[in-house]
This record gives structure tokens, C-alpha cells and sequence, in this order.
């Protein structure tokens, strides 16, 4: 406990310095200290500074100066203190720094043999979100003029917003619609002009059914194809036991499944294009618009 506790107290600059040594040197295998002067933009002198104290006072061990390198690399005992080692850990890293890494030496490397799709930019304007998000914070109603695929023409809407929420692909917000007479997602993008905001509400967040029921999305392999290629999709999805299960939300069902491309309703002719499928259909149903 009391590690942690140091941990916790380190000022956050010295803290992102030491999360990028152990970025640099466990995944690129050669830390120097120009990674650092020109990320954080110090003096060399700075830099040997933070490599030592992050030496000696955090991960004693954890790094070897090798000549022939030139650098630091990780030590056979190396185990990360300001980092998650993980894979999945460095490839979110990688996608969600993109645009800052190639200025990194130590990153542009990797982003020389990396490529993303990029997600279309659909613009959000900051003075559509600033009132919703105070209106998030602080319980309030608000009226705004929003369009949709059902009704493309501007019209008003009352709603109470509580919550943003991302699918991957695009910004919504969860709000009490006065118009409904309940819960439902309004995709950022589609508010036109600026939301004015009103009184306090009594539709939040704790009286949202759909939000406050907690359940689990359960995922197979498609029960058509053969063991061996049932290996391949357990290995591919991280399953266990056969089963992926995803924890979320009853508002939420909607989003896991379009993430997945799946459907409770039909079910693609060829295995092989299918490869999973949800295993608890029934239960999820009532959540499914």
C-alpha cells in the first residue's frame, strides 16, 4: 500500500515523463534523452535527471544503459510501474495519440509501420455542446431545435440531458425528451442553432431505467463452424470458456451490437460471415429499438 501511495503523490508532469520512458523503452527498445526533450521540451540535463530519478526512487532495475544502442533498453526484470504493458494498452495508445506521435522520435518509428482508417469528422459545434454539458453537470432542461432522419425538417425539442455517450463512430447524448415522454439518444451533429437552457429538471439520470439497468451481452462463435475454426474466433474476440461477455448498459444494447454487426433477428447463410453470434437474444430484446 504504501507503494502506491508514492506512486499517487508524484506531480503529474513527472508522471507523464515516466509513463513516456516506459512507453519508449518497453515497446520501441531504445529510450534516450532526447525522447523526452522534445516531448516535454527540457533541457538534456532535465532529461538525465528524470531517467535517474525514475531509476532509483520507482523501477530500480528496470532499465540498462546499452553503448551500442546508444540507450536505455528495458532489463530482462523490467515490470512497468506508470503503464499498462499490455498490447491492447499500447495499440489504444498508438490510435488515440496519432496526430502527436510522429513528433515523438521513439513513437514516429512505430507510426512508420502503422495505418488507421480514419472515422468521418462529424462536426460538433462548441456552442451546441458548452449548454449541454452544463446542463449534464447541473440537472438542467434545456430547448433546442434538433432534426432527425424521421422528421429532417428543424424542429423544437424540451429534453434533460444526463449523459454523453460514444458508440465509436459518433457523439449522442442521453436525455429525457418532454416530446416521448421518455429516455432516448439524440446524436450530437443533428442540434441546429444553440440550446437554451431552462429550469432544473426532474427526469435524471437515476430515474433512466434504460441506463440504470446493468446487464451482459453474451457472445459465441457461431455454432455451424468447426471446432478448429471456433478456436480461431475464441482467440480473436478474447473469449473465455467459449463466451465473450460485455458489460453495459439496457441503453446501450443497441450500440454493442452495431459495434459487433450483429443482429438478434437474422442470421447471415454462411458461417464464415457470420462467425458470432449473441447468445442471450431473448433477454435483450426489450432493448433493442
Amino acid at each position: 500500500m504504501k507503494r502506491q501511495q508514492s506512486l499517487d503523490q508524484i506531480r503529474w508532469d513527472l508522471a507523464l515523463r515516466y509513463r513516456l520512458i516506459e512507453t519508449i523503452a518497453w515497446w520501441e527498445g531504445r529510450l534516450t534523452t532526447g525522447h523526452l526533450m522534445q516531448s516535454f521540451g527540457i533541457s538534456r540535463q532535465q532529461a538525465s535527471k528524470d531517467i535517474n530519478t525514475y531509476l532509483t526512487e520507482h523501477a530500480p532495475g528496470n532499465l540498462t544503459y546499452d553503448r551500442h544502442l546508444k540507450g536505455y533498453k528495458p532489463s530482462k526484470t523490467f515490470r512497468p510501474r506508470f503503464i499498462d504493458g499490455s498490447a491492447g494498452a499500447y495499440l489504444h495508445m498508438v490510435n488515440q495519440n496519432r496526430e502527436k506521435a510522429p513528433h515523438i522520435s521513439g513513437l514516429a518509428v512505430a507510426y512508420s509501420h502503422v495505418e488507421q482508417l480514419d472515422v468521418p469528422d462529424r462536426t460538433i459545434r462548441p456552442e451546441v455542446l458548452r449548454p449541454i454539458l452544463k446542463a449534464c453537470r447541473e440537472g438542467l432542461r434545456l430547448e433546442t431545435e434538433y432534426v432527425s432522419m424521421s422528421a429532417p425538417t428543424r424542429e423544437i425539442r424540451v429534453m434533460a440531458p444526463h449523459t454523453l455517450v460514444y458508440d465509436g463512430l459518433r457523439w449522442h447524448v442521453r436525455a429525457y425528451c418532454e416530446k416521448n415522454r421518455g429516455y432516448r439518444d439524440f446524436v450530437l451533429s443533428r442540434f441546429r442553432g444553440e440550446p437554451d437552457l431552462m429550469d432544473p429538471t426532474e427526469h435524471g439520470q437515476s430515474e433512466d431505467e434504460g441506463w440504470n439497468t446493468e446487464l451482459n451481452v453474451i457472445i459465441a462463435p457461431d455454432t455451424r463452424l468447426s471446432d478448429e475454426q471456433k478456436e480461431i474466433i475464441e482467440a480473436d474476440f478474447g473469449m473465455e470458456k467459449g463466451r465473450l461477455v460485455i458489460p453495459t448498459r439496457g441503453a446501450l444494447v443497441p450500440y454493442v451490437l452495431k459495434r459487433y454487426q450483429l443482429s438478434t433477428d437474422s442470421i447471415a447463410a454462411s458461417a464464415v460471415a457470420q462467425q458470432i453470434y449473441v447468445v442471450n437474444r431473448e433477454e435483450l430484446k426489450r432493448w433493442i429499438i
